[in-house]
């Protein structure tokens, strides 16, 4: 039981964090409510068929647009676009278009899509994700779900797998292994084995990180690849027949790849202004670009991610999960000046001809897998391109761009991913949050689940008074936690003391050493509500309270909630002092929180290094 309990919690600390190099929680404002409403189901569409039409709408086909419209599906397929609306036979279900726009289903061109992913960005009209590092292992699952015309939840996913790093690198922080380039003498052969290896496990097009961090004022630099890697590996792309994809931040690293011959950068750099030399040798190399300015928002602390949890269209679609990770910002200071260099290094990218495709970053904190792709539209748009150009990067042109020949337009032949909304959304891009209905494969998708049903958690407000003669609690238990159970190097340990706050006489000793080896190390105590993180629902809950001494370092609560045990947990931080001290935080400022599906608590140090020591005592729920 231990070994799955750690597991399980291995899978909520640190499964969250891949592909977020530079984000931890912030303290915010509390929960938005959300409108639960269902969807209506359009008349006359049986949600068990994929043979249907459209009819009276207007269409934007990926990248111009036909005024009106009947579009018929069949079987799962486009089977016509009638631009004379002729009458249709009673056989098949008809949905009045009148008013809306049908689009294609939009693509997102850089996700890291783990857990509940899939299923998120399908809510939201996105069908498809790229996703740039994941695990190698689905790719056979991934390539069969995406070939195949069946029903299902998820978006069709194509993925990097393992990207090409160096020991000790970018992507190899978060306590998972990966393989990595090392120095060899000779590279050219050794990078070839390495990206050989990669497209035997799957991968459909490899990723390079080229990222020493120091576009990142204040963050010790990494190693990173270096030129003859560089040239090595993007040329066993090309001869695996492979695109070459590369992780930047730097305009010199920007321009070295591509006159290496890399295909694509999946993020915009912004230390600097984009000149045009560098625009010209990206349209040379017929190279594209995938901004992620949502990522970059978060960055600026711009309040993007927090429009989107609260925009009236899109919350009622929100999973707790989602709201949870909109709620986080990008960790430091905020750097607006840094997103404002990017709007305009993608204005003048666009204006240059070269080509932008959407993509969100979606798996870092601040994003949401679906529902940001919404967020980075406008953000294209606010960059200077036409609400049509920002729709063609998130379907035509990125399908084109990555050799997607079954999607990403509306064309007889292709499959019947599509979205229709409520107004244009070539004319108003904030239109496509008005989502009316999803189809994937021609079947219509179910936009809001079923609400979680936990058992009710005990009235009793305690949940730790440590007095007996073990570590337990009414309810739950009790357990150290550290990042070795991601690879980590911290140290911990808890055991019972004798006396404890007010006379009591015992408390929970929990000590230990934060060490390096882990991007977001922890060490602690963790309780969890019910076996395996099972959820219960604590909505009647309003404030955590303990007593706590201990070593004057200021250590943080962990809420961890929703649907599933992959949510990122909402953080509160305390401060200790020698003394026996209470601390109450309100559950609402835990914002994002789902406590209808509460899952435990966890009371950690983390960064700076070094040795920890603490004390609580009578844990109450209240």
């Amino acid at each position: 039981m231990k070994n799955k309990i750690e597991t399980l919690l291995a899978c909520a600390l640190v499964a969250t964090l891949v592909g977020a190099v530079y984000f931890q929680p912030q303290r915010s404002k509390p929960a938005v409510k959300t409108d639960t409403k269902p969807v209506a189901q359009a008349a006359n569409q049986p949600a068990s068929s994929n043979s249907f039409a459209v009819v009276n709408v207007k269409v934007f086909d990926g990248e111009a647009i036909i005024p009106r419209a009947t579009v018929i599906v069949k079987d799962g397929l486009i089977a016509k676009i009638d631009a004379t609306n002729a009458p249709l036979t009673a056989d098949i279900a008809q949905i009045d278009g009148t008013s809306k726009m049908l689009l294609p289903g939009l693509i997102d061109a850089h996700t890291h899509s783990w857990g509940n992913a899939a299923r998120d960005a399908l809510r939201f009209g996105v069908t498809t994700e790229l996703e740039m590092m994941g695990d190698a292992k689905r790719a056979a699952a991934n390539k069969a779900q995406r070939e195949s015309l069946a029903a299902t939840e998820q978006a069709d996913l194509w993925s990097a797998g393992s990207a090409v790093t160096v020991p000790g690198g970018h992507g190899t922080q978060f306590g998972l292994a990966v393989p990595t380039l090392a120095a060899a003498d000779d590279t050219a052969q050794f990078a070839a084995q390495f990206v050989r290896a990669r497209a035997a496990e799957g991968s459909d097009f490899i990723k390079l990180i080229v990222e020493d961090l120091s576009a990142y004022p204040g963050r010790k630099t990494w190693p990173t690849l270096n030129s003859a890697q560089i040239v090595a590996a993007i040329s066993a792309a090309h001869a695996a027949k492979k695109m070459a994809l590369v992780h930047v931040s730097l305009k010199a690293s920007a321009t070295e790849v591509l006159a290496a011959g890399a295909d694509g950068l999946v993020h915009v750099f912004a230390n600097t202004a984009v000149d045009a030399n560098f625009t010209n040798l990206a349209k040379q190399r017929g190279a594209f670009v995938v901004p992620t300015l949502s990522v970059l928002a978060s960055f600026a602390k711009s309040g993007q991610a927090e429009a989107l949890a609260n925009d009236s269209f899109l919350r009622a679609a929100l999973s707790s999960e989602q709201r949870q990770s909109l709620s986080v910002q990008g960790k430091g200071l905020p750097r607006p000046e840094v997103f404002e260099r990017a709007l305009s290094n993608v204005a003048a990218l666009h204006a240059g001809g070269v080509r932008i495709l959407a993509g969100t970053d979606a798996g870092n904190p601040g994003t949401a897998h679906g529902a940001s792709m919404h967020g980075e539209l406008a953000l294209l748009v606010q960059a200077g391109m036409t609400p049509a150009q920002a729709l063609s990067a998130a379907t035509a042109h990125t399908a084109s761009a990555f050799g997607l020949t079954d999607r990403g337009r509306i064309r007889a032949g292709l499959r019947a991913d599509l979205v229709l909304v409520n107004g244009d959304a070539s004319a108003d891009i904030l239109a496509t949050r008005r989502i009316v209905q999803v189809w994937k494969n021609g079947f219509e998708v179910q936009r809001i689940g079923q609400a979680l049903l936990a058992p009710k958690m005990s009235d009793a407000p305690q949940i730790g008074s440590f007095e007996g003669a073990q570590i337990s609690a009414p309810f739950g238990s009790w357990m150290s936690s550290t990042d070795q159970m991601a690879d980590g190097k911290s140290t911990g340990a808890i055991k019972l003391a004798i006396g404890g706050a007010k006379a009591s006489a015992g408390a929970l000793h929990i000590t230990g050493k934060i060490n390096a080896g882990f991007a977001y190390p922890w060490s602690g105590a963790m309780f969890m509500a019910a076996d395996a993180m099972a959820p219960l629902d604590a909505s009647a809950k309003t404030e955590i309270v303990f007593q706590v001494r201990g070593d004057g370092r200021e250590y943080r609560v962990m809420l961890f909630s929703g649907e599933s045990t992959g949510g990122i947990p909402v953080m509160q931080y305390f401060k200790t002092t020698p003394d026996w001290q209470t601390v109450k935080m309100p559950l609402a400022d835990f914002n994002g929180a789902d406590l209808a599906s509460f899952r435990g608590l966890a009371w950690t140090a983390d960064l700076p290094e070094g040795e920890f020591d603490f004390w609580i005592d009578e844990v109450e729920l209240r």
